[in-house]
């Protein structure tokens, strides 16, 4: 067991539940197993911390549903396609611990690097994800999602959830992890959780701590742009849609678009005709001050 000095601090402000913090995987695999062993339901959400309340509200979801909630935070260079991106992500541990244990989560596993991808890993394991990698995010982030299948095989391997919990925000990554348990075969059930929002729609974020308080003003055009496909998807073409959706982010102050696409809600296959009938989903992504955000709305 590693307890780190962040846990003590945080008895210092007299919160009396006791959380658990792991750095090693042979360590928390053994606790895991022992818990198992007692026929306790485990509860997994995984996070590249940087913590806010979308992720605290799986955490909550997690504890109701399961005996034992786990929590992960990991920064995973490999599903970063750009240095610069994987340097700049925000690192607010001290503040992520003392949410993690106002919500009550058992325990956190915060691993180096070296104990996810230690000495004699594959790298070259290639994940048999077809159409969903060269669309949208996986056509604009390559190899972006082969990253996410290897922390997330490892995560998987090592914690042996029975509920995963995610965030909807990041709708294509959840189709590839599920892709992901049915190539593995792994006994969890994926729990999706809609996306959790600031007060003027911006989808929360923990890049969004890399926004001024303007930027973050400006990039809640992205909501409203959703919003507006959902309200015109019967009455305009989605060409007409996509077009005009695209000036409108643009004209807020948004430096760049990399998409804005309307898909199958349970293929993620690109549409340009709806019959009318078929579920579906507008996704986004854009960048404003640099830092890229992205959202979607089921319409």
């Amino acid at each position: 067991m590693v307890v780190t000095a962040i846990t003590f601090k945080l008895q210092s402000v007299h919160l009396t539940h006791t959380m658990i913090v792991y750095k090693k995987v042979e360590q928390l695999s053994n606790n895991i197993e022992k818990l198992r062993q007692k026929g306790l339901k485990i509860g997994f959400v995984p996070t590249m911390g940087a913590l806010h309340n979308g992720h605290i509200s799986l955490v909550e979801l997690c504890k109701k549903a399961n005996d034992i909630s786990v929590c992960s935070i990991f920064v995973n260079p490999t599903q970063f396609n750009d240095p610069k991106d994987y340097e700049k992500y925000p690192v607010t541990i001290e503040n992520d611990f003392l949410m993690l244990e106002k919500s009550g989560t058992d325990i956190v596993f915060m691993p180096p690097v070296s104990e996810i991808y230690p000495a004699g890993y594959d790298e070259s394991q290639h994940y048999a994800l077809d159409y969903l990698e060269t669309i949208l995010e996986g056509k604009y982030r390559p190899g972006h999602f082969q990253g996410v299948c290897k922390v997330m095989d490892r995560l998987l391997q090592i914690v042996r959830t029975d509920n995963l919990y995610l965030g909807q925000k990041d709708y294509q990554q959840c189709m590839v992890i599920r892709k992901l348990i049915e190539l593995k075969g792994f006994n969890t059930k994926i729990n999706i959780s809609p996306t959790k929002r600031e007060g003027n729609g911006l989808a929360m974020s923990s890049r969004n701590m890399r926004l001024s308080e303007k930027a973050k003003q400006d990039a809640s055009v992205i909501y409203k742009s959703l919003l507006f496909i959902r309200d015109n998807i019967r009455s305009k073409s989605i060409g007409q849609l996509k077009e005009h959706v695209v000036q409108l982010i643009l004209s807020a102050g948004v430096e760049k678009v990399d998409y804005v696409e309307i898909c199958n809600a349970n293929t993620l296959e690109l549409i340009d005709v709806w019959d009318g009938k078929m579920p579906l989903v507008a996704l986004c992504a854009a960048f404003i001050e640099g830092v890229r955000l992205i959202d979607n709305m089921l319409l």
